[in-house]
């Protein structure tokens, strides 16, 4: 084949997959940032404009302003908020698929798993109805109708669901959020040329974008997939490229909108398909993880046996997954797709079938879902699968690095299952948090980049540095998949924590880095520190919690680090966002927001003055507590 693997990849803080992709004849991301390492200086500071004929326009000494009068503010702010406009419209549009997917249930009086969600979701929005499949059809449509409001009209279930000292911050800020979809469109419309040039009221409007984002794209999401889904339960399973199994028809599935795949766990897990499989002298069907959805199943992973393999590996190991030769068919869905894995696919002969025409691939076929026609795409997912698989496995050969992973992962964290290992409340966490036998918590989330380091590497070094100084980590996002592969989220990652936080992790056998899933888990997170505010009567600001993304890579992680800093909370990355041309933007985030919303951005690429500067921040907000 005619790929040209360019001499040396980046690192990574797996180092079995770096070996594993430096020694494969394909052309990977990994590869390919060697030969993108020089980066635009204007573009890594936000300060080049191309929205009108007269640009592009760059910020330089000699050109202090855009040909239309616009500052370096200006600039960054409008790029700013488009950013943060784009990660939301990305993740209120997979809610909204999956209240869709939640309507058509109820309507056809299907299958409800999570019945105990449906009940305290409706019953916390005031809807009272006692059979189950209408209750899921009169929540669905309350929450689609808060999507689709004008925004002049304030969406109202975060109104009742949302925690008390926030919302009164909010609405006095004015950043309550409108129908989700019209900020997203006000957004683009407000950082079009020639309007609006006020960077702090674009910022505001950012505020307000991450608010709708988090609370409806992140929280509420997790809720209805729970509800579809089944709600996630411990586990202790093995993780890395070792779950793959060559003796199954193998699909790979990459993106976030788990709902789109209940037909297609249905059908697997269906006896025709069992008696098909014993015709063609196979194990079985089986879904292999990656990227975001594949976390979503993991949480589920207890009720998924003899569906799911298991999570092989974040956005940046999905070419790697692919070199393997073992995955028969993909399924793609939404971001986190690599345009890298179709010259693989090409080459071994796997089909690509995408299931949402707004994440259609180049190489793919469109099978996109609806309601209406989910069993129907499901039974036709399967038939391809099987296809692929007579077609192309005697033609290629199988190269799955074996040790690649780890054993004795926690699974199925989120705010539910960790609530009740805690006994029913989260007073034992609060009591270790006060006694100093957990120093504060910092939540690891968000993407995976091949910038920071290399890929993971910012990720891992910082959650073993804060791991021993008894600092404990939760997980959301490809970041999960970094952790979990290099056994960080594994019972064995104890032996690496400070002595407080090691003691209590064999006590409890519990790793010191709890994986909560998905990016979408962000979302489980904040349902957490809220539940620790409300039990100490504080507001979020106060709490020794930090939010760091450190690895961030695409527009819908800055959507979520504008819901972090909404919520008042630090909030880190390592790579700076772009915006550093813009002096009075950087300020605005980075200093004032500290009396604004009581959150702040902090930007520092290296690893260890990261860590010191999380422990006084933590010192600070327990001494500020009393504790």
């Amino acid at each position: 084949m005619n790929i040209n693997v360019r001499s040396g990849n980046c690192d990574s803080a797996d180092k079995v997959l770096q070996d594993f992709i430096s020694n494969i004849n394909y052309e990977t991301a990994h590869h390919r940032i060697k030969t993108q390492d020089i980066k635009c200086g204007f573009g890594l500071q936000g300060v080049c404009c191309r929205l009108c004929a007269n640009g592009p326009c760059r910020i330089t000494p000699n050109s202090p302003k855009g040909v239309c009068g616009a500052t370096p503010d200006q600039m960054v702010a409008r790029n700013f908020i488009r950013s943060v406009a784009a990660g939301s419209a990305s993740y209120i549009h997979v809610l909204e698929n999956s209240l869709w997917a939640l309507k058509s249930l109820g309507e056809k009086q299907l299958d409800i798993k999570g019945i105990q969600t449906l009940n305290n979701l409706a019953s916390s929005l005031g809807i009272e109805e006692n059979d189950t499949h209408k209750k899921a059809i009169i929540l669905a449509d309350f929450l689609l109708d808060d999507l689709y409001k004008p925004s002049f009209k304030k969406m109202e279930a975060i109104n009742i669901l949302g925690y008390t000292p926030r919302l009164n911050n909010w609405k006095a800020l004015d950043i309550m959020p409108g129908g989700a979809k019209s900020e997203v469109f006000d957004a683009l419309v407000k950082s079009s040329t020639n309007l609006n040039t006020d960077p702090t009221n674009m910022l505001l409007h950012s505020l307000s974008l991450g608010i709708s984002t988090g609370f409806y794209g992140l929280t509420l999401t997790n809720l209805i997939n729970d509800i579809i889904m089944g709600e996630p339960r411990l586990k202790i399973s093995s993780v890395g490229m070792k779950t793959i199994d060559p003796d199954y028809i193998n699909i790979m599935v990459t993106g976030h909108q788990h709902a789109l795949h209940k037909g297609l766990e249905d059908i697997i897990n269906s006896e025709s398909v069992k008696t098909l499989s014993d015709q063609l002298n196979v194990k079985g069907i089986r879904i292999v993880g990656s990227t975001c959805v594949g976390q979503d199943m993991q949480l589920r992973a207890k009720d998924l046996d003899g569906v799911f393999s298991g999570q092989a590996g974040n956005n940046f190991t999905t070419e790697a997954i692919l070199a393997t030769g073992a995955i028969d068919l993909v399924v793609s869905e939404f971001n986190c797709t690599l345009p890298g894995i179709e010259p693989i696919a090409k080459d071994l002969n796997i089909k690509l079938i995408a299931t949402d025409e707004l994440a259609k691939k180049e190489s793919a076929d469109l099978l996109a879902v609806t309601p209406e026609n989910a069993e129907t795409v499901a039974k036709a997912l399967v038939k391809e699968a099987i296809t692929s698989y007579t077609l192309r496995r005697n033609k290629v050969k199988i190269n799955i690095p074996e040790n690649h992973g780890s054993d004795n992962a926690l699974t199925g964290v989120s705010e539910g299952t960790l609530k009740e290992f805690l006994g029913g409340n989260y007073q034992p966490l609060i009591n270790l948090i006060a006694s100093g036998q957990i120093k504060g918590i910092v939540g690891i989330v968000g993407c995976s980049n091949l910038v920071s380091g290399g890929h993971d590497v910012f990720t891992v070094e910082l959650a073993k540095k804060l791991i021993a100084k008894d600092i404990l980590v939760l997980s959301a996002g490809c970041t999960s998949g970094g952790l979990s592969n290099v056994g960080l989220t594994s019972l064995e990652a104890s032996q690496l924590a400070g002595p407080n936080l090691r003691k209590i992790c064999e006590e409890l056998n519990i790793p010191p880095v709890l994986n909560f899933g998905p990016c979408l888990a962000i979302g489980r997170l904040e349902l957490v520190a809220v539940e620790l505010a409300k039990a100490l009567d504080v507001d979020l600001p106060q709490l020794p919690l930090i939010i760091s993304a450190p690895q961030w890579l695409e527009e819908q992680a800055i959507a979520d680090g504008m819901y972090a800093l909404s919520l008042g909370l630090p909030l880190h990355v390592a790579k700076p966002l772009f915006i550093t041309g813009g002096p009075a933007v950087t300020k605005l985030v980075t200093e004032d927001l500290l009396n604004i919303t009581g959150g702040h951005l902090i930007m520092n690429e290296d690893v260890d003055t990261t860590v010191s500067t999380f422990d006084e921040i933590i010192m600070a907000k327990r001494y500020s507590l009393g504790i």
